[in-house]
């Protein structure tokens, strides 16, 4: 994906920021608890933060989290969600916050869009000595029958380069975080990935993947002939086609400690 393509990409979620907010799964708490281990403390900066889905899991877990979101509408729903969380418009590439001023940087499904070559300084100045950044990614355990039947069925519209266990495995083989702005600044990556679940319907799964970037940047009439083989594969599996059950996923983690 090119830089003009990325940018699209990255700035389509903003249409659907409400629609993003409702369908987009929370992160395992074991996972973002993993992230924030070797930490020297708890004031965490969820960067890309969204609609607040994990800022609400940080939360959850005592860290004093500032949120920075370029989107405004997105920003908007997580202010609504999150009134007392401290949420600021800006982004990786130009973080509104001081030098050393948290111990953690965490990203949830976001990292992928930053231009590290210009984020990762910025990201290793905020953060205080031996402070952490981790990328977290919700993604599809294609290991389950179904929902790699689901995967061969949704495109890759649908399925983005992260999606996937397969694909989450493939891109973070040696832990290796692609940006020449890290080297010098952090140590030896590490991974681990933690078993997550996200309750759906067939409706709601198919609405789960209209929020997806590859889907949002279609016309309307482009976006609706892509989701009908979803809607039909979830109406033809015992598994999806009636009432609510778990779509089988995992929370991925990659972190790396500021030297």
């Amino acid at each position: 994906m090119d830089q003009d393509e990325r940018l699209l990409h990255s700035s389509s979620f903003g249409a659907a920021a409400t629609a993003y907010a409702q369908h987009r799964p929370d992160y395992a708490q074991a996972a973002v608890r993993w992230a924030l281990e070797p930490a020297p403390g708890l004031r965490v900066l969820d960067l890309g933060a969204g609609t607040g889905k994990l800022t609400a899991t940080l939360v959850a877990l005592g860290a004093e989290v500032v949120a920075v979101e370029p989107d405004p509408a997105m920003l908007a729903e997580l202010h609504r969600a999150l009134p007392a969380v401290r949420a600021l418009p800006g982004s990786a590439e130009a973080i509104p916050l001081p030098d050393a001023s948290v111990d953690a940087v965490v990203s949830g499904n976001a990292m992928h869009w930053f231009d590290m070559d210009v984020a990762g300084p910025e990201i290793a100045r905020v953060l205080a000595p031996g402070g952490v950044l981790a990328g977290l990614w919700n993604v599809f355990d294609n290991r389950v029958d179904w929902v790699a039947g689901l995967e061969r069925v949704s495109g890759s519209a649908a399925i983005g380069p992260r999606d996937t266990f397969g694909n989450w495995r493939a891109q973070t083989a040696g832990a290796h975080l692609p940006s020449a702005g890290l080297v010098a600044r952090f140590g030896s990556p590490e991974q681990t990935e933690v078993p997550h679940g996200q309750l759906r319907t067939a409706d709601s799964l198919v609405a789960t993947f209209a929020t997806k970037a590859g889907m949002l940047v279609m016309p309307e009439q482009e976006r609706g002939a892509a989701l009908e083989p979803i809607r039909a594969f979830l109406a033809s599996r015992p598994e999806t086609a009636r009432g609510e059950f778990t779509l089988p996923m995992l929370t991925g983690v990659l972190r790396v400690r500021r030297l």
